[in-house]
């Protein structure tokens, strides 16, 4: 007798979903609050895994990887009842009587694979969305952040049930095996290259995916931008992290005009956030690993340093770098940075700017300082991007009630708030009718004349 295969952890939540226990929204408030309070519970535990992983002050750690996830729970205990309430729609007289509804169902397993830059919260908070919606889910935590991984695995573990949540930890072959299952929803977070494989799996079973990538996210400053505070916020938005974040400005294209000042205010603001010796600095994180930190170190031949350039391997240190006379064929121009270092390239006509950004592929973010509404607008209109951000930076990625995603090349789909219940749920259109009406122009055999039918149709559709 041949031995039966044991069920894969895809097949087993398949199976758990499928007694509708995970329907009901008083069990997802139920597991929601389960999450929260674990959280809640391990507070010094995550903020010590993430220091471990990217070297990040408890601060900084706090309020991306757990503050966040905190208030995307609260946002959606509080809204779930209103997002999962089925929506009217108009019902064509066709259809008389009858009445239309779009309803929201969850697909049933859904894998979610996450990065290692923000390891907890790009864990935690695309599982919100995913249990919101009434799913269940198998997460597979970053194996370059192995503190936090090992962390979200045991609070997984000890929170949930597996057949219902369950986090798988590894390498790539433990993400290979778990992309050959085959799950109902592929969420995945991380770079342009692994972001086709798994497109390529979700192919094999028609499964659908969204897919939260990067790019070169560019930052522009025209003319009248007040240089202080847009370099204060230019700063604080490339090198939280060390600079370890997908939306953060990948470079500045700076108006010819004001380029020289801009320079002198970024140089300041870095010194004012972490002094004279960034190395020394207890709010300065660390680059991930030494793979990532030898990549970099190899940017720093581009151009000239305006501030910056010192780097350490042994501590993964790499200072926060401002680069002056950067070409756009140069190196660091070609991939995301991913990293502490920011060039800074000039521009004098808007329109040929405009230009130049428009025939690079799509970034996830796009920002720009002005003070002029009409240039603002012209910029949006025409540069596409996953989400912009205008004077400020990381902005539109603090408000849960906007969408987060990318396009074309930095990603599809979005999430956050209602957009994350969105992704995670199946719109299935209802029509429910009355049976005291059933006019027999509907079924055969045909005697309307074609000129009238159209007519007809035409009006109550």
């Amino acid at each position: 007798m041949i031995p039966r295969t044991p069920p894969s952890v895809a097949d087993r939540q398949r199976s758990y979903f499928r007694t509708g226990a995970t329907l009901a929204l008083s069990f997802r408030l139920e597991q929601l609050g389960k999450l929260r309070d674990a959280i809640a519970s391990r507070e010094a535990a995550i903020l010590e895994a993430v220091k471990q992983d990217l070297g990040r002050p408890a601060e900084e750690a706090y309020t991306s990887e757990i503050g966040i996830v905190r208030a995307e729970i609260d946002v959606a205990r509080k809204r779930l009842a209103a997002w999962a309430r089925p929506r009217k729609v108009r019902t064509p007289l066709l259809l008389f009587p009858a009445a239309s509804r779009i309803h929201t169902e969850p697909y049933g397993s859904v894998l979610i694979i996450a990065p290692w830059n923000y390891p907890f919260q790009l864990a935690i908070a695309p599982l919100v969305g995913a249990l919101a919606a009434g799913n269940c889910a198998v997460l597979k935590p970053a194996e370059a952040a192995p503190h936090t991984s090992r962390l979200v695995a045991e609070m997984i573990g000890a929170t949930f049930d597996p057949d219902y949540v369950a986090a798988v930890e590894g390498g790539a072959a433990e993400t290979r095996a778990l992309l050959e299952e085959r799950f109902d929803y592929l969420f995945f977070t991380g770079g342009t290259q692994v972001g086709r494989i798994v497109m390529s799996a979700a192919a094999q079973h028609l499964t659908p995916v969204t897919l939260e990538l990067g790019g070169k996210n560019p930052c522009i400053v025209d003319r009248d931008a007040d240089l202080e505070v847009a370099a204060r916020r230019i700063a604080w938005g490339k090198f939280i992290n060390a600079g370890q974040t997908c939306i953060a400005p990948d470079f500045v294209l700076a108006h010819k005009a004001v380029k020289p000042a801009l320079l002198e205010h970024l140089v300041a603001a870095i010194g004012k956030f972490f002094g004279p010796d960034p190395m020394a600095s207890p709010d300065y994180g660390r680059i991930v690993n030494e793979r990532h930190f030898d990549r970099l170190a190899a940017l720093l031949r581009d151009g000239k340093a305006v501030v910056g350039g010192q780097s350490a391997r042994p501590q993964r240190y790499l200072a926060p770098t401002i680069l002056d006379g950067v070409s756009w064929d140069a190196a660091v121009m070609q991939d995301e940075i991913f990293g502490p270092i920011l060039p800074v390239l000039e521009f004098e006509d808007l329109d040929a700017a405009i230009a130049t950004l428009q025939a690079r592929p799509k970034p996830l973010a796009l920002y720009c300082f002005s003070r002029d509404r009409a240039r603002q607008d012209e910029i949006l209109r025409r540069v596409p991007s996953g989400g912009a951000c205008i004077n400020d930076t990381l902005g539109q990625y603090l408000n849960f009630r906007l969408p987060f995603g990318g396009v074309g090349e930095s990603g599809m789909g979005a999430y956050h708030g209602k957009a994350g219940f969105d992704t995670f749920s199946h719109r299935k259109g209802v029509v429910r009718r009355a049976t005291w009406a059933d006019p027999g122009v509907r079924y055969p055999p045909y005697r309307t004349p074609l000129a009238v039918l159209r007519r007809v149709i035409s009006f109550l559709l």
